[in-house]
């Protein structure tokens, strides 16, 4: 009873393209896709940049001075 067959899916599909029609979906997809890409270019480089802050903070330039 709380699933949905195949047929029920096929159904909901129809009436949407129907509400919306195929052009405002494809163009709705295309959107999609293009936020999904950008946000995943945006992880890659902040992981980049969060690799490099990393490898320069190993190294620590100190001067010793003597205690007064």
């Amino acid at each position: 009873m709380g699933s949905l067959s195949i047929w029920h899916w096929l159904i909901v599909l129809v009436i949407i393209m129907l509400v919306f029609g195929t052009k405002k979906l494809r163009n709705i997809g295309s959107d999609l896709g293009g936020a999904v890409k950008g946000f995943k270019d945006g992880v890659k480089e902040g992981a980049e940049s969060a690799t490099a802050d990393t490898n320069a903070s190993k190294t620590i330039d100190v001067e010793a001075r003597p205690k007064s």
